[in-house]
């Protein structure tokens, strides 16, 4: 018998962004093994269980893929509920597909709970759509990192084709991503906004264009950025409005204390 590794999404930050499925399940987990990025107010929602950080961030130290695979499946023949903590979505860009092929060939079940990707965080902070009738009718996520043995990242041709780009980990690569795009014929002037922490209080938004993405990523703090391209933005940087999102949003207390009077109310009924 062995318990179920769920890979669960954590959303930008904000802890009720989180789905209802997810702050059930870290609610009720045996173990967590969780992101860097993920909050310290998301995982009050998992008080009563273990925890490991297992987090991965450019230039600092990172914890073995293999070894989180190994340590998953360990878990999950030790315990019920094992919760994978993933910053954003598990589907983007986190590595899910490696995990999942380690469980099911350890005949380890798993179950895959969505979460709030950064970019849908930052367009809903910025009152920005990521599409627009007449304006954008396509839009990529991607990433211009590609590890050692992978095959050529075709990120550029990728953001060429499409209307409006959502790059991830790239504020380090901003100037060459700048250089790269404008040499393959992306106009110089299309405008770019940089979001850091989006979704929490000390969110912030750097707006420019593309010719000058190096000194607009600059300007971050240090927190999680992502870079967003396209002529949605335009008018955006004009205005350089961020809607006004109250400070509570990003307590964890409210959340608990609904999923807990939602289990209540439904259990008398």
């Amino acid at each position: 018998m062995s318990g179920i590794v769920y890979l669960v999404g954590a959303g930008p930050g904000a802890t009720d962004l989180l789905t209802l499925r997810a702050a059930r399940l870290l609610e009720s987990a045996d173990i967590v093994f969780y992101d860097a990025l993920v909050p310290d107010e998301v995982l009050l929602l998992s008080r009563n269980s273990i925890k490991f950080k297992v987090g991965k961030r450019s230039g600092r130290h990172s914890t073995a893929q293999n070894f989180i695979n190994k340590r998953l499946a360990d878990a999950a023949r030790k315990h019920q509920v094992v919760v994978r903590l993933k910053g954003g979505d598990p589907m983007l860009f986190g590595r899910a597909h490696e995990e999942i092929a380690y469980l099911k060939e350890q005949r380890i079940r798993v179950e895959i709970v969505p979460g709030v990707t950064a970019a849908l965080a930052a367009a809903a902070e910025l009152g920005v759509s990521l599409t627009r009738r007449g304006l954008s009718r396509s839009v990529v996520f991607l990433t211009p990192r590609a590890g050692a043995g992978e095959r050529p990242n075709e990120w550029a041709r990728a953001a060429l084709a499409a209307d409006t780009v959502a790059i991830y980990m790239g504020a380090g690569e901003a100037g060459e991503i700048s250089r790269a795009l404008i040499a393959a014929g992306k106009p110089a002037a299309t405008p770019a906004v940089i979001i850091e922490n989006a979704s929490l209080p000390e969110r912030r938004a750097f707006h420019g264009v593309l010719a000058e993405l190096e000194r607009t990523a600059a300007r971050s703090s240090g927190g999680p950025v992502l870079i967003l391209l396209g002529e949605v933005y335009r008018e955006a940087a004009a205005s350089q409005i961020i809607a006004p999102w109250p400070n509570e949003h990003s307590s964890s207390l409210p959340m608990a204390r609904a999923i807990r009077t939602g289990r209540a109310r439904s259990s008398s009924s």
